[in-house]
């Protein structure tokens, strides 16, 4: 059985074990499943991209930032299931 050897960043190692270990594999088994999955599509199995999530424009983090510190001051607004129907259909 050959042997690959890799730098990472020991926070990103941590992290990453941490994850493994919640799905029940390690670090040599988590590569395995990358690199089997790989050839298996003949492709990474996931896009590698430059492009950014709209979601995380600064307007968007913005308006999330302000709903959460009014969310920890106790400021909440209530509807029913029913109201926020009504709300649709106008």
């Amino acid at each position: 059985m050959a042997q690959v050897n890799i730098r990472i960043d020991d926070t990103l190692k941590d992290q990453a074990d941490s994850l493994f270990e919640e799905l029940g594999m390690n670090m040599s088994t988590a590569v395995n499943v990358f690199i089997r999955e790989a050839l298996r599509r003949g492709a990474i199995p996931f896009k590698v991209s430059t492009e950014k999530d709209p979601f995380y424009n600064p307007a968007n983090i913005k308006w999330l930032k302000e709903s959460i510190e009014q969310g920890k001051q106790g400021h909440y607004v209530v509807k029913t299931i029913e109201e926020l129907d009504r709300l649709a259909d106008e």
